[in-house]
């Protein structure tokens, strides 16, 4: 990505990538450039803003390996979310993506009552500053953490290593391990749970569950290790070998050791088997999983990265509650 100028409207130039030869040009400049839509990219080389090697390009054309497609954004950002400061930490940045370290209670995206304060915005206001155009990149979530989850997470910046590492990522490539507090005394030092998780049969809409009568279940492997035993509470580090919703918190409640401060799967969580009784406490204000290792090879440079975060002191703290 270059731009070919610095006047207003600013003008791109991208050069076609082997996996995209042959898709159409809107197509082509929408993976570029994430915050627009196809439909405002086609307006755009309707009115002959876009250019393929030099010649003014037409609605429909297709590009082709190594050509070059400018474009001068004469429209702003379709797709742009509010970018907002927010509270994380960057790790690790290079000119194709970012590991944030995220704090407990953050959503990742917009969603719901959450419309504000999301780790995406957050980003989006840190991308902004490094662009002459607001909204030029936009960050591309890989993986997702729950919102009462803390830790590691990589966001990529640009269309080519957001797909290889999302390959990586489904092939089982990268590491991820999460630290853990979990209710009871875990007699186990290591055991590798196996259980397909599924959404849950009650109706909720986020929910999972490993039982026998979930909906659409997908095979899960997580391979827990015990860190230090206390008397009502283990720390466990739990390696996940799969991806699914939930996959830590559903697993470990699901052989009795619920993670603590569940607000779903947890012994004051929404799916308790009894009601709460009179005097009992309410779900804490996180649960105690952190994400404290990720490794993976880099997309584009193709070396080996590996980060580690230690728990912050809101999740140390969760073991000294009454």
């Amino acid at each position: 990505m270059s731009p070919s100028d610095l006047t207003t409207p600013p003008a791109f130039a991208f050069t076609v990538e082997p996996y995209l030869s042959g898709v159409r040009i809107d197509s082509f400049l929408a993976k570029h450039l994430r915050n627009y839509t196809s439909w405002r990219l086609h307006r755009m080389v309707s009115a002959g803003m876009a250019w393929v090697n030099q010649i003014p390009a037409v609605p429909f054309q297709r590009v082709f390996h190594g050509q070059s497609v400018g474009i001068r954004l004469v429209d702003p950002p379709d797709k742009l979310l509010d970018p907002e400061p927010g509270p994380y930490t960057i790790l690790y940045e290079d000119p194709w993506l970012i590991v944030v370290d995220k704090t407990a209670g953050m959503v990742v995206h917009p969603v719901g009552g959450f419309q504000h304060g999301t780790l995406t915005q957050a980003i989006q206001h840190h991308l902004d500053q490094q662009t002459i155009v607001k909204g030029l990149v936009r960050a591309g979530i890989v993986h997702r953490l729950d919102r009462m989850t803390s830790g590691l997470m990589v966001v990529t910046k640009e269309h080519q290593s957001h797909r290889l590492i999302s390959l990586d990522f489904q092939a089982g490539r990268l590491m991820k391990s999460y630290v853990a507090l979990v209710e009871g005394h875990v007699l186990f030092k290591e055991r590798t749970i196996e259980m397909p998780i599924g959404q849950h049969p009650g109706g909720h809409t986020v929910l999972m569950s490993a039982k026998k009568d979930a909906r659409n279940p997908r095979w899960a492997k997580t391979r827990v290790t015990v860190l230090q035993r206390h008397r009502h509470i283990t720390m466990v580090e739990c390696r996940l070998y799969t991806g699914r919703n939930h996959q830590i918190r559903v697993h470990m409640a699901e052989v009795g050791h619920p993670v603590l401060g569940d607000e779903f799967y947890g012994p004051y969580g929404l799916l308790r088997s009894e009601p709460r009784k009179r005097g009992e406490q309410p779900t804490l204000q996180r649960h105690a999983l952190h994400a404290a290792r990720l490794e993976f090879r880099h997309p584009i440079l193709r070396v080996d990265l590996r980060f580690s975060s230690s728990p912050p002191p809101d999740f140390c703290g969760l073991g000294e509650q009454p």
